[in-house]
């Protein structure tokens, strides 16, 4: 009798040694996977997506280029491109624009959407934009005068930060 027990006690260890084994094995090939997900390349502006090379074309021609970097998240892409002049700009995968960071000079007058621009010229007048974003939800708008102002998609203001 105690033969028996003694040998089922041994059987139960082996089967959670091995399941504690497939854990660790499982958790680090998961984490090797997501080590090599943030893997930024730099790359030439042709490189970009065709919307993103046109994007740079028609509001920043003539602007040379200091950088592009593809980078990766686990499953994402994005692009971000770094100008001469400061200004950064942020694509998707798609090349569509989501940010526009124009630290020292200003957001392309028609980068901004017609609606925002009214807003701004009816209730900031001579403020300048110094930077633009915009998610699925909302647009994201920064002031020279410091202020941020947040417009929902239909662009109505819901919120002003100082």
């Amino acid at each position: 009798m105690a033969v028996t027990t003694f040998n089922s006690i041994n059987t139960n260890k082996a089967k959670i040694m091995k399941k504690i084994i497939f854990a660790l094995v499982a958790f680090l090939s998961f984490g090797v996977s997501v080590a090599k997900a943030d893997n930024d390349k730099i790359i030439n502006k042709n490189e970009l997506p065709a919307q993103a090379q046109q994007f740079l074309n028609e509001h920043f021609n003539g602007v040379k280029l200091s950088y592009a970097k593809l980078e990766r998240d686990f499953l994402l892409r994005s692009y971000e491109v770094m100008l001469a002049n400061g200004s950064k700009i942020e694509f998707s995968s798609n090349g569509t624009w989501e940010d526009v960071d124009c630290r020292y000079g200003e957001v392309p007058a028609a980068v901004i959407p017609e609606p925002i621009k009214k807003y701004i010229q009816a209730n900031y007048p001579g403020e300048k934009v110094h930077k633009i974003e915009r998610d699925r939800n909302n647009y994201e708008v920064k002031l020279s005068n410091r202020l941020e102002l947040t417009f929902n998609q239909d662009f109505n203001i819901i919120d002003i930060d100082d």
